[in-house]
C-alpha cells in the first residue's frame, strides 16, 4: 500500500465507529496510532526529499541564469565589435539557457506545491494521531475502570455467597466457645483469702452509701412535711 493511499484511508476512516465495532477497542487503536505514525514518518521523509530535491534545482536554476546572463553580455560584446556571426550564435545560447531557467522555474513551482501539500498533510494527520492518543488514553482509563468495577462487584458476591456466610458463622462459633472455656478457668473456684476480705470491704462500702442515700431521703421528706 502506497503512502498517499494510506493517508487517504487514515484520514477518510471514521475512528469512533471503527472502535464501536472492535472486539478489543484498545489493541485497535494501539494498531491505528501504530498505522498514523509510521505513515506520519514516511511523509516527512517524502517531504524532506521534495525540499531538498527544490534546493538542488534553485542551484541549477542559478547557475542557468548566470549562463544566460553571460551568452547575454557576449552577444552585445559580439555586435560592439562588428562580429554579427558570433553575437547570433551568442544569442542562439542566451535562448537555450533562458529555455533551461523557464523549465526549471516551473519544476521548482511544482516542487513548492507539492511541499505546501505535503505540509498540509502532515498537519492533518498529526491532527489525527493527537486524537487517537487522546482516545487511547481514554480508553485505557474506562478500561481500568471497568476492571476495578468487575473486580469489585466479584468481590461482594464472594463476600455473599453461602461458603462465605458459612465460614463466618464458623468463625463466630468458635469465638463463642473460646469465650465460654475462659469463662469455665473461673468456674468453681473458691475465692482466695484476700479476695474474701475484699468482698467484706466491697459489701461496707455500698451498705454506707445505702445509708447516706437514705438519710438525705428521710431529711428531705421531713422538711417537706414541716
Amino acid at each position: 500500500m502506497g503512502i498517499f493511499t494510506r493517508f487517504s484511508d487514515i484520514v477518510s476512516s471514521n475512528i469512533n465507529s471503527m472502535l464501536d465495532k472492535a472486539e478489543d477497542p484498545e489493541k485497535m487503536i494501539k494498531m491505528m496510532i501504530r498505522e498514523m505514525e509510521d505513515t506520519l514518518v514516511e511523509l516527512k521523509s517524502s517531504c524532506a526529499g521534495v525540499i531538498a530535491e527544490r534546493k538542488k534545482l534553485n542551484r541549477k536554476l542559478e547557475e542557468m541564469q548566470s549562463r544566460e546572463r553571460l551568452w547575454g553580455e557576449r552577444a552585445e560584446l559580439a555586435v560592439d565589435k562588428g562580429r554579427d556571426d558570433l553575437a547570433r550564435e551568442a544569442l542562439i545560447e542566451k535562448r537555450r539557457f533562458a529555455e533551461l531557467v523557464e523549465a526549471l522555474g516551473a519544476e521548482i513551482s511544482d516542487h513548492g506545491g507539492l511541499i505546501d501539500q505535503y505540509r498540509e498533510d502532515i498537519g492533518e494527520l498529526e491532527e489525527r494521531l493527537n486524537s487517537a492518543k487522546e482516545k487511547k488514553r481514554m480508553l485505557i482509563q474506562r478500561h481500568k475502570r471497568a476492571n476495578g468495577k468487575k473486580r469489585a462487584q466479584e468481590d461482594i458476591r464472594r463476600m455473599d455467597s453461602v461458603e462465605t456466610m458459612a465460614r463466618f458463622e464458623g468463625l463466630e462459633r468458635r469465638i463463642d466457645q473460646m469465650e465460654a472455656e475462659a469463662d469455665m478457668v473461673n468456674f468453681g473456684k473458691k475465692p482466695t483469702l484476700d479476695e474474701q476480705f475484699d468482698d467484706l470491704k466491697s459489701d461496707d462500702d455500698i451498705e454506707n452509701e445505702l445509708a447516706k442515700m437514705k438519710a438525705a431521703k428521710y431529711t428531705a421528706e421531713k422538711k417537706s412535711d414541716e
